[in-house]
């Protein structure tokens, strides 16, 4: 049966239309992928006030993780500083520590926030719980160390994009279940939840070149699973499979329509939501897969960014008078 699609956003359809699209993914591939799935840190940090430095931390069973700390130039973060914990995408297999560094820089210029990105072990190389766990070691490097990070530990907010989006909700279940850190939020930013892969917009999805397939989903999952038998694969790892999501932190949950994970997105903001949790979910008409990454200047991605910033604004700056009276002054011409 031919699978219908929805159609792709018309601007971000002629963006698209530009790029070249690889056909497959494989282990013949990937080592030709991977150099341009790493990118220099500098464009992004260029017209920005921004201040770098690199910490090495012992991961879970001895490896080094490196972690790249970035806070507004010039300043000592106050003690009452947000946090943000970066985890990147790069279907598990590919991208560094610095990929799609620009979504968590924007909101360290917003809030003030410390951004600490981690730099996790790659599959098929590193598989089962390795990548989760080395996330899991620098989440607790950053609660331990907050004190000389200057952040309000009641402000750490856990963020990935894709893979990383994945890796940010196996990383706050582990969280929760281990009772620590506390976590003010988690934002998932179309992730890769369902090792699975088996919902209609997976189907919907599959065959030829694309910015992400259900055949690439699959040998991504595959890489990362490794030897781990179907019925034994931990929700750390894939956390659609977790069978209750109480007690988790306010989420920010997005995907786009046209594109393999928008089923099991929407599927685990319904699964929080039937827990009693806070879940806001956002599912953008036409963006494809990773839409607002690659195109940030794109109608539909400002527009995805700026509602992603404003739910934050709303959970770090809560009470914000200057926020509440520009609010209540728009109340009246709405």
């Amino acid at each position: 049966m031919t699978q219908h699609r929805p159609p792709f956003d018309p601007e971000l359809g002629r963006l698209l239309a530009s790029m070249p699209l690889v056909a497959e993914l494989n282990t013949e591939v990937l080592p030709q992928i991977r150099p341009f799935s790493s990118v220099p840190v500098e464009p992004a940090l260029a017209g920005r006030a921004v201040d770098q430095r690199e910490v090495g931390i012992t991961g879970p069973d001895g490896t080094r993780l490196a972690l790249s700390i970035f806070s507004p130039a010039g300043t000592v973060p106050p003690a009452s500083a947000p946090c943000v914990y970066w985890i990147h995408g790069g279907g598990m297999v590919m991208g560094d520590r610095f990929s799609q560094i620009d979504i968590p820089l924007d909101w360290l210029e917003a809030f003030g926030a410390v951004v600490v990105s981690v730099e996790y072990r790659l599959a098929p190389e590193n598989n089962g719980t390795s990548l989760v766990d080395d996330c899991y070691r620098g989440l607790l490097w950053v609660a331990e160390h907050a004190d000389e990070l200057g952040i309000d530990p009641d402000r750490i907010i856990v963020a990935g994009a894709s893979a990383g989006g994945g890796l940010t909700a196996g990383v706050t279940l582990m969280a929760r279940d281990r009772g620590a850190p506390a976590l003010a939020a988690q934002v998932l930013i179309c992730p890769m939840l369902d090792h699975r892969n088996n919902t209609v917009s997976s189907r919907q999805y599959a065959g030829g070149p694309g910015v992400w397939t259900r055949e690439m989903n699959e040998f991504g999952w595959r890489s990362v699973l490794g030897d781990l038998d179907a019925d034994a694969v931990p929700s750390y790892v894939s956390p659609a499979l977790a069978d209750d999501l109480s007690g988790l932190p306010a989420t920010y949950i997005d995907a786009g329509t046209a594109e393999v994970f928008r089923d099991e997105d929407v599927a685990y903001a319904t699964g929080i939501w039937a827990a009693g949790g806070q879940a806001e979910l956002h599912v953008w008409a036409g963006g494809f897969h990773g839409f607002d990454a690659l195109y940030p200047q794109a109608r539909l991605s400002v527009a995805a960014r700026r509602t992603r910033t404003e739910w934050l604004s709303r959970i770090l700056v809560p009470d914000d008078p200057a926020r509440v009276a520009r609010d209540a002054g728009q109340g009246a011409v709405r």
